[in-house]
C-alpha cells in the first residue's frame, strides 16, 4: 500500500504540474491577444445532480477567468470565449462574434494559442532535462566497460551473438550504455560490433529486427551478465536454511547448470510456467522442491529445499552499478541547456519512432493507462527519477496533444492551417461533428488502455 501511495502522489503531482503548464500556455497566448478565457481549471468539473463538480473555485474581482479544480483527474481545460472545444458550448456559438472572442481573431493568433500548450510542454521538458544534468550530472556504465559481457537469448544467438560478448556499437557509432536507445540501434543496425575473447569484431544484422520482440521476449534479447555470486542472504528464507553464504556461487538447479544470475532467474521462470500449470497443493509443492548446485571455495555441493510461494530462494547478487564504476559526466550551468536540448530531442526521437509499433497486436496489448504510468514511476521518492519522469511524460503530452485528430490541439492546428491555405473557415458545424468525433475516439482510446492495465493486473496478457 506504501508503495502505491507513493507512486500515486507522484503520477498526480506530475501531471497536476504538466496539465497546468500545458493549460497556461493556451492561457498565455489567448491574454496576450485579448481574447478571453472564461474558465482555467485543473481536472475536469462534469456536474453531479445540483453539484456543479467544482471541488474548488475562485473568480477574482475584475477578472474574466473563474480558475478552479474540478472532481475528475483526467486533464484540465481551459475555456476559451467563442472557441468550439471539449465543452461543447455551442450556445455561445450562436451569439453574434463578439471582439474578444476566439473566433474573431486573425488566424496566425489563434494557431498560436492553440500550439501555446504544446509548446510550453515541449520547452518544459527540455528546460528540466538541462537541469537534471546541471544538478545530477550523467551518471552511466558505458556498455564497452562491461567486462564480463551479456547474456542472449536464442534469436539473438541465432544471429551470431554468444554469451559473454561485450556490445560496443554498430556502423552508425559506439552504444553510450545499456538502454533502450541501444535496443534500438540493434534493432536498425546491418552491423554490430562487439568485443569475444579480448578481440574485436562484427556480426552481421538484418537492419529490420522487431525492436517490441526484442524488448518483449523472455528472456529479452540481451542483458547484462550478472554472476551467480550471492552477495547477501534474507534471514528465514530457503537460503538462509540452506546455510549459504556471501561469495557462493549457484551453479546449477534441478540437473539444469547455472553460469550466470540471469541464467537462474530463467530456470524460476520455467518452473513459473510450470506452476501455473499445477492443479492440486501436491503439484505445485512438487514445482517448489528444488535442488541447488552451489560452490564454496571451488568446492561443489548440493541441497533439496522448498522455494517460497512466489518460487523465490532467498538471495541478493550485486547490481551492475556495484559490479561496473559508473562514469559521470558534469555540466555547468550554460553547458546544461544544449546537452538537455539534445537529450529531449533524442527521447523524442526514440518516441516517435516507437509509435509505428502501435499498429501492431503486440504493440496495441502494450498500450497501457494511468496505472501503467503510475507503474513507471519508483516504489520509492527520488527526486531524480520523479523529475525524468515528469520530462518524459511532458515530451509524450505534447507529441500526442499534436497529433491531427479532433479534439486534440492537433485537430484545431490542422482546421487553422487549411484555413490559412484555402481563406476559408470550415463551418461551425462541421466543426462542431469533428470535436464530438475526436472527443469520442479518445474515450475509447483511453477506455481501451485501462482495460489493458486492468487485464494485465489479472494476468491476462
Amino acid at each position: 500500500m506504501d508503495i502505491f501511495l507513493i507512486r500515486l502522489l507522484q503520477f498526480m503531482l506530475a501531471i497536476g504540474l504538466l496539465v497546468l503548464l500545458h493549460e497556461g500556455g493556451h492561457f498565455f497566448f489567448a491574454k496576450l491577444f485579448g481574447i478571453r478565457v472564461e474558465k482555467f481549471y485543473l481536472f475536469f468539473d462534469p456536474s453531479i445532480w445540483k453539484w456543479d463538480g467544482s471541488l474548488f473555485k475562485i473568480k477574482p474581482k475584475n477578472s474574466d477567468t473563474q480558475y478552479g479544480v474540478g472532481w475528475l483527474p483526467l486533464g484540465g481545460y481551459c475555456k476559451i470565449a467563442g472557441m468550439i472545444d471539449e465543452s461543447f458550448d455551442t450556445e455561445q456559438m450562436k451569439q453574434p462574434m463578439q471582439p474578444w472572442e476566439f473566433r474573431s481573431k486573425p488566424a496566425w493568433q489563434r494557431l498560436l494559442v492553440m500550439i501555446g500548450g504544446v509548446l510550453v510542454n515541449f520547452l518544459l521538458a527540455l528546460f528540466i532535462y538541462s537541469m537534471i544534468l546541471f544538478y545530477w550530472g550523467d551518471t552511466y556504465i558505458p556498455t564497452k566497460n562491461m567486462t564480463l559481457g551479456m547474456k542472449f537469448n536464442t534469436e539473438a544467438k541465432q544471429y551470431g551473438f554468444k554469451d559473454g560478448d561485450i556490445l560496443v556499437g554498430t556502423e552508425n557509432g559506439e552504444f553510450k550504455d545499456f538502454s533502450a536507445d541501444m535496443y534500438r540501434a540493434l534493432s536498425e543496425a546491418t552491423r554490430a560490433d562487439i568485443i569475444r575473447d579480448g578481440k574485436a569484431m562484427s556480426i552481421k544484422l538484418p537492419g529490420d529486427i522487431n525492436l517490441l520482440g526484442m524488448l518483449k521476449a523472455e528472456p529479452s534479447f540481451v542483458r547484462p551478465l550478472i554472476p551467480a555470486v550471492i552477495d547477501s542472504v534474507m534471514e528465514n528464507t530457503p537460503a538462509a536454511k540452506m546455510g549459504l553464504q556471501k561469495g557462493d556461487k549457484i551453479v546449477g538447479i534441478n540437473g539444469k547448470p547455472v553460469d550466470s544470475y540471469n541464467e537462474f532467474t530463467d530456470q524460476l521462470g520455467v518452473l513459473e510456467d510450470m506452476m501455473t500449470a499445477a492443479k492440486t497443493q501436491a503439484d505445485s509443492l512438487k514445482v517448489r522442491t528444488a535442488t541447488i548446485v552451489y560452490a564454496r571455495n571451488e568446492v561443489q555441493d548440493t541441497a533439496t529445499i522448498t522455494l517460497t510461494p512466489d518460487l523465490k530462494l532467498g538471495f541478493m547478487v550485486q547490481t551492475i552499478a556495484g559490479i561496473y564504476q559508473p562514469v559521470t559526466k558534469e555540466y555547468g550551468f550554460f553547458e546544461s541547456f544544449p546537452a538537455g536540448i539534445a537529450y529531449g530531442i533524442n527521447v523524442l526521437k526514440g518516441y516517435v519512432g516507437d509509435m509505428k509499433y502501435v499498429f501492431t497486436a503486440d504493440g496495441a496489448k502494450s498500450i497501457g493507462g494511468f496505472g501503467a504510468i503510475g507503474s513507471l514511476f519508483p516504489p520509492m521518492w527520488d527526486w531524480y527519477l520523479f523529475w525524468k519522469m515528469t520530462a518524459f511524460l511532458s515530451i509524450i503530452l505534447a507529441f500526442m496533444n499534436i497529433l491531427p485528430i479532433p479534439a486534440l490541439d492537433g485537430g484545431h492546428v490542422l482546421f487553422l492551417i487549411y484555413e490559412m491555405i484555402t481563406r476559408r473557415k470550415p463551418s461551425e458545424t462541421f466543426m462542431i461533428r469533428a470535436e464530438y468525433f475526436g472527443f469520442g475516439l479518445l474515450i475509447l482510446l483511453m477506455v481501451f488502455a485501462n482495460l489493458n492495465d486492468i487485464l494485465r493486473w489479472l494476468g491476462y496478457m
